[in-house]
């Protein structure tokens, strides 16, 4: 759904009547995006658009802010985007010397004597709409992917997005529908989820990998991908954990070791449990498929468990400061994204003094022993993938990236 065009084209051929566009500057056939994102889900996103963009404009080379997979994928990485990536108000305070020498370094790429071709900023808001505005007055074009979460809250920053962002890649179907009346082109692209959300291990498979048992039960722990989320999760999940050995003692647990972190930093922090713990470094997805419930921060991953049908119960916790402000800014009903979709409550979720281990461990052992509860899940979790709609997000974007920097859309400097 687009809500508005940005330019006006002559040459109106489809993407799909050019699946390789053709140069509209040959004098300069090499062209350079500059792309920045500071999570995990973002370091994905990246990596996979830009694997998409290979195949359909082999001249667009990236560079920028990212991680590990975004490096694989041909990135040059000039900033890991772990380094900033700072969750919640009072903690971004603590770490603002290195977000800001971040910050400095880009903007001078901006304005300098070699500047990008394009500005592809993925979700991380805070930081990337500054940097848009900075895009702006250097006349840089921006393709912002995965809209800031306008919804949520602060939905005043949609005036704000349309100054300083040309075309803008949403996610979720309803999110075009907040850009409405703007001087934004917004198209909806479906999620990129769609096309990384495949099962390459089936359960069997994936438990004789890890020597897990076949006959019990498998709860899988997903403690997120950032530092600010295993420090105010981690501890009341394994809590969590020991409460339903207490009820369960035949259960068996899984964590998933996002890429973000070393394996060792999971080992160090489970070596005095009271429990075994399986780790593993096999796709969320293979994991996810292979639980029979899983205990989650909010977040992408709540998706992508959704995705697998996998009934779970998500939890947050953040520091109590940053909660009581936090919660006079935002304004939905619910906070995990499988719940969002679906625009209601198809999963339980515990959010700071709600997320207690006994209450996590509670709706764990329910969703164990209750099959038509479970049930009512795994049906509400198939309404959501249905809602998503279809994949092919990478390619699309790809594509606009793509036709941003041959041209097609381009800022005045000022």
């Amino acid at each position: 759904m687009k809500v508005k065009e940005r330019t006006s084209q002559s040459n109106d051929e489809s993407a799909e009547a050019t699946p390789h566009p053709a140069p509209l500057t040959p004098h300069r056939p090499c062209r350079r995006a500059l792309i920045v994102t500071g999570e995990a889900s973002g370091d994905l996103h990246g990596a996979n658009l830009i694997q998409a963009a290979a195949e359909i404009d082999p001249d667009l080379k990236f560079f920028g802010v990212g991680g590990s997979r975004m490096a694989e994928a041909g990135c040059d990485i000039l900033i890991e985007g772990e380094t900033i990536a700072v969750m919640g108000l009072v903690e971004v305070i603590g770490h603002f010397p290195v977000i800001y020498q971040a910050f400095q370094h880009l903007k001078g790429i901006l304005h300098g004597s070699e500047r990008p071709d394009l500005l592809i900023l993925i979700d991380f808001p805070d930081f990337n709409l500054r940097l848009a505005k900075q895009a702006q007055k250097a006349g840089v074009p921006v393709l912002y992917y995965v809209s800031p979460q306008v919804w949520a809250w602060r939905r005043g920053r949609v005036k704000k997005i349309a100054r300083v962002v040309d075309r803008l890649a949403a996610i979720l179907p309803f999110e075009p529908d907040f850009y409405k009346g703007q001087d934004i082109e917004v198209e909806y692209v479906g999620n990129p989820l769609l096309d990384d959300a495949v099962i390459t291990q089936d359960r069997d498979a994936f438990l004789l990998q890890h020597g897990l048992a076949d006959d019990r039960p498998l709860v899988g722990l997903f403690p997120g991908s950032r530092h600010n989320e295993l420090k105010f999760n981690f501890e009341t999940i394994i809590a969590a954990a020991e409460k339903i050995l207490q009820s369960k003692p035949e259960v068996q647990f899984v964590l998933p070791v996002a890429p973000s972190f070393d394996r060792q930093l999971f080992e160090d922090r489970l070596a005095g449990a009271s429990f075994p713990v399986t780790l593993s470094q096999s796709s969320i997805y293979d994991v996810a498929n292979a639980c029979d419930a899983v205990i989650t921060v909010s977040g992408t991953v709540t998706l992508q468990v959704a995705l697998t049908g996998t009934p779970m119960a998500i939890l947050y916790k953040m520091s109590p400061l940053t909660y009581q402000i936090g919660k006079r800014l935002v304004n939905v009903p619910h906070i995990g994204l499988a719940n969002i979709v679906a625009g209601r409550r198809v999963v339980r979720e515990f959010i700071q003094d709600e997320a207690s281990p006994a209450n996590l461990a509670g709706e764990v052992l329910r969703i164990l022993e209750d099959q038509p509860y479970r049930q009512h899940i795994v049906e509400g979790l198939g309404m959501v993938r249905q809602q998503m709609g279809e994949g092919g997000c990478s390619k699309k974007v790809a594509l606009m990236a793509s036709e941003m920097s041959l041209g097609m859309v381009r800022r005045d400097n000022g």
